[in-house]
């Protein structure tokens, strides 16, 4: 299964997400991420938290979603569009679900406030990937209803503090 991570930029949320899904998801599950934008760019304070958590960073670059090396199967969309942010569509026929998270790339103030930012969306993200990963191998073949429901529900986790 091939899970599309998709935001506007591709530098932050959707990069942390398919990082943190390749490191904890067992084959033949893999994460690629794209934007509709693409920044250009991976933001540093991604690759600085990616490292810290000991997750690998090799391949990770902002990418437009006409560059996706495979078909998903799975798209899931992390932009916040309740903050105002224009989060793309894609119209492919698979499914999709939204898990919006406020864009640490936006976050102002101190670097440790800055840091705070990127780590809140990082363990968002890393709790709803478990989450996913947690889910039975054969959910979205036997049930696809069910798995839809699924996906949109974890959307809504946040971790405990």
């Amino acid at each position: 299964m091939n899970v599309l991570f998709l935001c506007t930029g591709n530098s932050c949320r959707s990069i942390l997400a398919e990082a943190t899904f390749n490191a904890l998801a067992p084959a033949p599950l893999r994460a690629m991420s794209a934007g509709s934008q693409p920044a250009g760019y991976v933001h540093p304070h991604s690759l600085a938290l990616l490292a810290r958590e000991g997750i690998p960073t090799a391949g990770c670059r902002s990418k437009s979603w006409n560059e996706l090396p495979a078909t998903p199967d799975v798209v899931i969309t992390v932009c916040a569009s309740a903050a105002g942010e224009s989060c793309p569509v894609y119209l492919a026929p698979v499914p999709r679900a939204h898990w919006g998270v406020d864009d640490p790339a936006r976050a102002t103030g101190t670097t440790a406030e800055i840091d705070a930012a990127f780590e809140s969306a990082y363990r968002i993200l890393r709790h709803r990937i478990e989450a996913f990963l947690a889910l039975p191998a054969d959910l979205a073949a036997r049930d696809p209803q069910r798995f839809r429901h699924e996906l949109a529900h974890i959307g809504t986790l946040v971790p405990a503090k």
